[in-house]
């Protein structure tokens, strides 16, 4: 009988399988949770809402930690299931460390520690913002996160490559850049570690502006770094776009496989339609 209730559990609060209703409920009720925290958060942030409807955004701080903390047990509950080639207590701890477990413990976790510790009020102002960790959770349920992952996976090789020899240019070049500044702006350019602030700012384009050069050579380096990192930092962009289109390409074929593979089958008996 636990078994039985153990494993429907499991059933339940997994992504839902087709035709599983209640499942289905299920992750609409978490997903529509998350985005509504998410939601909070973010106006929380307007003094004036905070302050005219602080009990309610308590009131449902409460009802979100009681629903994923309860979500949380009966995931370590039924992680056997979601290892069943691993001992049970081997399982428990392997699905307790695993990424989305963590980030699972992560959404609950801020609201309990000021219950047991005295903590620093501006520790939980920073414990608080971890609410917005929550929205990784949806992670469980879309594919998003996994098609990332494989992206970065298989272009691995390449984008070492370019990021290693971004860092190189930026370290050649800040390192440039303090020996011609440092004598003229010894506030601005330190050392070569402060300078790689100059460096990756003018690397990416982005040119804050509070750190410059100010000598005729430093501005021709800065001039001639900044034309070399719009190509360079463009590189791993380009490599990750096209690692994407591919995933997507090969996602789409396997769908097609798939559906060309149901229509070799009876929808109603399920057997080959060239065996009937």
């Amino acid at each position: 009988m636990d078994k039985g209730i153990r494993f429907r559990t499991y059933e339940i609060i997994e992504k839902a399988s087709e035709g599983d209703q209640m499942s289905a409920r299920f992750d609409l009720v978490i997903i529509s949770l998350i985005i509504l925290n998410v939601i909070a958060v973010i106006l929380e942030s307007f003094v004036s809402i905070r302050m005219q409807y602080r009990g309610f955004f308590s009131t449902f701080e409460y009802i979100s930690v009681i629903v994923f903390t309860i979500e949380y047990m009966l995931r370590l509950w039924c992680a056997r299931y979601k290892y069943p080639d691993k001992i049970p207590s081997i399982a428990l701890l392997t699905y307790m460390f695993s990424f989305i477990a963590i980030i699972d413990l992560a959404a609950i976790l801020p609201f309990y520690l000021p219950l047991m510790f005295r903590l620093d009020l501006r520790f939980l102002r920073i414990l608080r913002l971890t609410r917005l960790l929550r929205v990784l959770k949806i992670n469980r349920y879309t594919e998003s996160m996994d098609m990332i992952k494989s992206v970065f996976r298989k272009r691995k090789e390449e984008l070492t490559v370019t990021m290693f020899i971004t860092f190189l240019l930026l370290l050649l070049s800040s390192s440039m850049m303090y020996y011609v500044e440092t004598d003229i702006q010894p506030e601005a350019f330190p050392n070569i570690i402060a300078s790689f602030w100059w460096g990756v700012a003018t690397l990416t384009t982005v040119g804050y502006g509070d750190v410059y050069p100010i000598t005729g050579i430093g501005k021709l380096l800065s001039g001639v770094i900044a034309i070399l990192g719009i190509g360079l930092v463009a590189l791993p962009t380009g490599i990750i776009s096209s690692g994407f289109m591919e995933e997507m390409n090969e996602k789409k074929k396997s769908k097609d496989i798939d559906e060309d593979e149901k229509k070799l089958y009876c929808p109603y008996c399920g057997k080959k339609i060239h065996d009937l």
